[in-house]
């Protein structure tokens, strides 16, 4: 069977993420420790006991993510040498979830990886005032009606769709103005669900830029070594392996559209037949599900997730 490993974006952090895994395995608590020390911060104690508004800051979300994300694929390589190329054709991740990918592929080392998530989710957070911006999903509705919808709300202001997550779950992200505009423009058309996001800034968006400047600086001064599969891009859908482009594309992605449902389809086209989710959360393996009705996902998140996922290979 042909499989694609993918990472979890911002979103799906929990209080108690890894604390199995680090309570079942050294290789995971090797990991939570090397990104403390990177960071300089003691993250595995937000992670395991909160508080909750702690973790969810961007800053403490994304590297942390991360963390559990690796601490998954080392589990894997000392449990069962579960290494890549071998084991993945492909890696991608949802939007912070692609550096977590670019790590697993050998492209960042663990400690650069928590220091620029680190320094993006502070980026992202200062870009835009508090209140300034938002984001919304648009329940039912597709890309192209989205854009539409966007395009129509935004008068002056910035609205655009930020991730296409599925087949009729379009985030628009903008001015909390015009996002407003777009949700009742979505209802006048029909569609009546459109949940506003919990998040405290308009993510993926032209509003990101300010954030863009300061991660294409930090980007400059990483080492970036070829991944050792392809990386699915988020703003392209389609896999990339030179260093060079990794790096234009994770600049250009802080302000792009995450193009998941096209990377899912990509995959797939390329002969993918089930998406491994590495880390907190099962978002993705249920995007999966309404993306492609033939593709299978699997979430590891847990021991007893990965004890039986290496069982069933």
């Amino acid at each position: 069977m042909k499989r694609a490993l993918v990472f979890p974006g911002q979103g799906s952090q929990a209080v108690g993420m890894g604390q199995a895994l680090a309570g079942a395995f050294t290789e995971a608590r090797d990991v939570f420790q090397e990104v403390d020390e990177a960071l300089g911060q003691n993250l595995t104690k937000v992670m395991f006991e909160g508080p909750a508004d702690d973790l969810k800051l961007t800053e403490n979300a994304q590297p942390a993510l991360m963390a559990v994300s690796m601490a998954v694929i080392r589990v894997l390589d000392k449990q069962d040498q579960f290494r890549l190329p071998e084991a993945a054709k492909f890696v991608a991740g949802h939007s912070l979830g692609e550096y977590s990918a670019l790590c697993a592929a050998g492209s960042f080392n663990l400690a650069d990886t928590a220091r620029l998530l680190k320094k993006r989710g502070q980026a992202m957070q200062q870009a835009v005032p508090v209140g300034i911006g938002t984001m919304a999903a648009l329940i039912g509705v597709d890309l192209p009606v989205a854009q539409e919808i966007a395009a129509e709300a935004s008068q002056g202001e910035v609205c655009a769709a930020a991730n296409d997550n599925a087949p009729g779950q379009v985030v628009i992200s903008g001015h909390v103005a015009a996002v407003d505009r777009a949700i009742a423009i979505a209802a006048e058309r029909g569609f009546k669900r459109s949940v506003k996001l919990p998040v405290s800034a308009p993510f993926h968006c032209s509003l990101m830029k300010p954030a863009a400047d300061v991660m294409q600086k930090a980007l400059a001064a990483v080492a970036i070594k070829p991944p050792v599969v392809p990386v699915v891009a988020n703003v392209t859908a389609e896999a990339v392996s030179s260093a060079e482009d990794i790096r234009d594309l994770l600049v250009q992605q802080i302000t792009g559209a995450v193009r998941w449902r096209e990377s899912v389809l990509y995959m797939k086209a390329q002969g993918v037949e089930q998406l491994v989710e590495c880390g907190a959360g099962s978002v993705l393996a249920g995007l999966t599900k309404r993306i492609d009705k033939e593709m299978t996902a699997v979430s590891l998140q847990t021991p007893e997730d990965i004890e039986n996922f290496l069982k069933a290979r």
